[in-house]
């Protein structure tokens, strides 16, 4: 789930996974293995090098290893009940794939997922509403704002700065019914449906690579100059001219992208 179910972990991207198992005739023994399966699976991807979620997002809560049945409660509940944990949990569970055993399971719970959203579109008002409230670091004369105090002081948080653009994406893609949870395949999918034009598809794509790459430049820094554990945070400082024109017109762009969001969704800019 989240940017793994999306495919586009980082060097510092953490567990977000789950078990959706069968519903079978006898429940708690089955609970009870696929429970030590989640450990054993979780823990061992932490030896690796996958730390664990801090929220907690992982097969090994019990919350989330469980049948079929109990998944689609869980998605009909997150669709219809619009409170701020409702609206996180959909954010990260419904960017999720499979990836191992029966496939046809993660298939029937994807076709839940967009049949409810089509059964009930306040949904989308409500998760677009929430997408709006980060707005993107550029102030009124164009100038990049950056951490005003603590140990990021002057610097920017990029992962955050492209979390808008996810946002758009997942949004749109889930008005029209599309199945996959990468952000550029879902935005390819979005321009062949034409629900966005060949420029703005270029754009957004190329807006996304380029703070993507930024992030990979500044976290191999930290690992192989400063010695310091992988961030998300990059100083404007150290930035060329053509890096900062780049980001504030990817900036720009994104604040388009929220005003179209917001007044197709909310009927607000």
């Amino acid at each position: 789930m989240g940017s793994e179910g999306r495919e586009e972990q980082t060097l510092i991207s953490d567990q977000d996974n789950a078990i959706v198992y069968e519903d079978t005739k006898d429940p708690e023994k089955t609970k009870a293995y696929f429970d030590g399966l989640a450990v054993l699976i979780c823990d061992q991807l932490d030896m690796a090098g996958y730390s664990f979620c801090k929220g907690g997002n992982m097969a090994k809560n019990p919350k989330w290893c469980q049948p079929l049945s109990q998944w689609k409660t869980y998605f009909n509940t997150w669709i219809r009940t619009s409170n701020p944990e409702n609206l996180l949990y959909s954010s990260i569970f419904f960017d999720f794939r499979g990836t191992y055993g029966d496939a046809a399971l993660s298939d029937e719970l994807k076709r839940f997922l967009l049949d409810g959203i089509k059964g009930w579109s306040g949904f989308l008002r409500h998760l677009a509403e929430n997408a709006l409230y980060y707005k993107p670091p550029i102030g009124i004369f164009g100038k990049l704002r950056v951490e005003t105090e603590g140990d990021e002081k002057g610097s920017l948080d990029l992962k955050s700065a492209m979390l808008p653009i996810i946002d758009f994406v997942r949004i749109y893609a889930l008005q029209k019914g599309i199945s996959q949870t990468n952000t550029l395949t879902r935005l390819f999918r979005l321009y062949t449906r034409h629900a966005l034009t060949g420029k703005e598809y270029m754009d957004i794509a190329r807006g996304y690579n380029y703070m993507m790459q930024l992030r990979f430049m500044r976290q191999i820094t930290t690992i192989m100059d400063e010695q310091k554990k992988p961030d998300n945070f990059i100083n404007p400082r150290n930035l060329s001219s053509i890096d900062h024109i780049l980001l504030k017109e990817i900036f720009r762009l994104i604040e388009k992208l929220q005003q179209r969001l917001g007044l197709e969704f909310t009927g607000n800019i």
